[in-house]
C-alpha cells in the first residue's frame, strides 16, 4: 500500500526545509504545494535583495502562506550580508551599550530589511546567558553574563522584530549559553540542577514569553536533571512542563537544525530525531541546511510511520501543523522601510570599550590574527581592513605559527596593533601578544567575548564586542586608522 496523501500532507506541515543555490529548485517549491511547513534561508541562497525577493516570492507561488525563515541575528551572524558582514552589531555590543531603546531600534532595522524581501521568520535573538568565557557556540551573540541585563534586550529584541510583522523565535531553550562545547559537533552538558537554570538561563525566556514572542527555539543541549542522557529538544520535560506549562508559552516550538551533530548522535538519524522531537513537543522542525527532496520525503515518511506504529498519536502531530500555520499567518508590515543609515555604526561606535593608552607616534602595523568560524557565524569578512586609511599596512598571522621575530622586523619602529577573536581560547595567542609587547608599542583589539583575560604587556586593549562590518569600522575609527 502506498502513503496515506492525508498524513503526508499532515507531516509535511511540520518541517521546515532548504534549498541549494539562489533559485528555488522546483521540488522546493513543489514541496511547498504538497504541504510543507516553509524552507530557511542561508548565505549560498543570497546574492543580492532582488534576488532574494524574486526567490520569496517563487516560494509564495508554490505556498502563499509558506514560512520562510533566516538566521539574521546581526552582528556574526548574518546571512544577508553574509559577502561583507553585518552593518548592525550584535547581542554583546548591545548589551554593553545597555540601551534598550537602541535595542529595540536595531531589531527593527533588521527586521525591517526582512519584511521588504518577504521573510516572515527570523531565527533571532540568541537570548543565551553567556555565562561560560569558553563558549564556543554563542559568546557575542549573546546580551551578555547578566540574566536581568540579557532578559530586558532580549525583551526589546524580540518587540522591534515583530513590530515589523517578522516573527521573533528566541534560542536556545533552556539555555545554551554555560556550555564549553560545540552543539553543531557533539552534546553538550550543562550539569546543573533546574533551581540554577531558574535564576541564571530561564529569566530571558520568561521575558521573551511575555513580550509575546512568536517562536521558541529547542537547544541540542543535555541537562541530566531535566533531559537525561538525551538534549533538550526530545525532552518533554523542557517543552512541554516547562515552556509550556511552567512558563505559559503558547507559540511555536522550532528545534534547532536535526542535521547537528548533536542531534543527530541522540537519535540516530535525522527521521528519527523529527520523531522525538514531536513527541516531546516540537511543532516545526528545522532540518537543516543540507537538504533535498529526498530527504524531506524520507523525514515526512519517518513521522508517518510513526502515527501508524504509536510512537507518535497523530493529534499530536496535528497539533504541531496546526501552531506552524498560524506561525506562517504572520504578515511582515507594508509600510516602508524605516531611515536607517548609520544606525549600526553608531551602535557599535557607543560599544567599544578601552582600557590603557591608545597614544601612538606614528602609524602602525595591523596584524590581523586567523580565527575559524563556527557554522552558525559562517565564512564571514571581519576585521579593520576594509576601514583603515591608505597607507596603513596590514598583516595575517596565525597563533603558534607566526615567528614573532618576522612581525616584528616587519614592523620596525612602528607601534603594532594586533587584532583577533577569542584571543584568550587561542594557543599560541597571548605568547604572541607578549613576544611583541617586548620590544614593541601593542594595541590588541579583542572581536570576540573578550573574557576576564588581559593581555600582558600590551599598552591598551579594546573591546568591540563583536565582528561585524559594523564593529570593525567603530574599531578603526576609535583607533583614528579610518581615512
Amino acid at each position: 500500500m502506498g502513503q496515506d496523501p492525508g498524513l503526508r500532507r499532515l507531516a509535511l506541515g511540520t518541517l521546515l526545509a532548504a534549498y541549494p543555490g539562489p533559485v528555488p529548485p522546483d521540488w522546493a517549491v513543489d514541496l511547498l504545494a504538497d504541504g510543507l511547513a516553509g524552507h530557511t534561508l542561508f548565505g549560498t541562497n543570497i546574492h543580492d535583495p532582488a534576488q532574494v525577493a524574486a526567490s520569496t516570492a517563487a516560494l509564495r507561488a508554490g505556498r502563499p502562506d509558506v514560512i520562510v525563515a533566516i538566521d539574521e541575528e546581526g552582528g556574526d551572524v548574518t546571512r544577508l550580508a553574509h559577502a561583507t558582514g553585518s552593518p548592525y552589531p550584535g547581542n554583546a555590543a548591545l548589551g554593553t551599550v545597555d540601551d534598550p531603546a537602541l535595542t529595540r531600534e536595531v531589531y527593527a532595522a533588521i527586521g525591517a530589511e526582512l519584511a521588504a524581501l518577504g521573510v516572515t521568520l527570523d531565527l533571532a535573538p540568541t537570548v543565551d546567558v553567556n555565562t561560560a568565557d569558553e563558549n564556543p557556540v554563542i559568546g557575542t551573540r549573546s546580551f551578555g553574563a547578566d540574566p536581568k541585563r540579557v532578559a530586558v534586550h532580549s525583551a526589546a529584541a524580540v518587540a522591534g522584530l515583530q513590530s515589523t510583522g517578522v516573527a521573533a523565535c528566541a534560542k536556545h531553550f533552556p539555555g545554551h549559553g554555560a556550555t564549553v562545547a560545540d552543539s553543531h559537533h557533539e552534546l553538550p552538558t550543562v550539569d546543573v540542577p533546574p533551581a540554577v537554570l531558574r535564576e541564571r538561563d530561564l529569566p530571558p525566556f520568561a521575558a521573551v514569553v511575555d513580550a509575546g514572542v512568536r517562536a521558541v527555539m529547542t537547544a541540542h543541549i543535555r541537562v541530566p536533571a531535566l533531559t537525561g542522557d538525551g538534549p533538550a529538544t526530545f525532552s518533554r520535560a523542557v517543552l512541554h512542563d516547562l515552556l509550556r506549562v511552567e512558563y505559559g508559552f503558547t507559540g511555536a516550538v522550532v528545534t534547532d537544525a536535526l542535521e547537528m551533530k548533536g542531534a543527530v548522535l541522540a537519535a540516530g538519524g535525522v527521521g528519527t530525531g523529527a520523531v522525538r522531537a514531536l513527541a516531546a513537543g516540537a511543532d516545526l522542525l528545522c532540518i537543516g541546511a543540507r537538504v533535498d527532496a529526498e530527504l524531506v520525503e524520507s523525514v515526512a515518511a519517518e513521522i508517518v510511520a510513526a502515527i501508524g506504529d504509536g510512537r507518535l498519536a497523530r493529534e499530536r502531530v496535528e497539533e504541531a501543523a496546526g501552531r506552524t500555520v498560524a506561525l506562517a499567518a504572520t504578515s511582515p508590515a507594508d509600510a516602508p522601510p524605516p531611515a536607517t543609515d548609520g544606525l549600526g555604526y553608531a551602535a557599535a561606535l557607543r560599544a567599544v570599550r578601552v582600557e590603557g593608552d591608545l597614544t601612538r607616534a606614528a602609524a602602525p602595523l595591523v596584524v590581523q590574527v586567523h580565527a575559524t568560524s563556527t557554522v552558525a557565524e559562517g565564512r564571514v569578512p571581519w576585521g579593520l581592513g576594509p576601514h583603515l586609511a591608505a597607507g596603513i599596512e596590514q598583516a595575517r598571522a596565525v597563533a603558534g605559527e607566526t615567528d614573532p621575530e618576522k612581525l616584528r622586523r616587519l614592523a620596525g619602529d612602528r607601534p603594532v596593533v594586533l587584532v583577533g577573536r577569542h584571543l584568550h581560547r587561542l594557543p599560541g595567542a597571548r605568547e604572541l601578544v607578549e613576544a611583541l609587547a617586548a620590544t614593541h608599542q601593542v594595541t590588541v583589539v579583542e572581536m570576540g567575548w573578550p573574557g576576564a583575560w588581559r593581555p600582558a604587556g600590551a599598552r591598551a586593549f579594546v573591546a568591540t564586542h563583536g565582528a561585524s562590518h559594523a564593529n570593525g569600522r567603530a574599531a578603526a575609527q576609535t583607533l583614528g586608522l579610518t581615512g
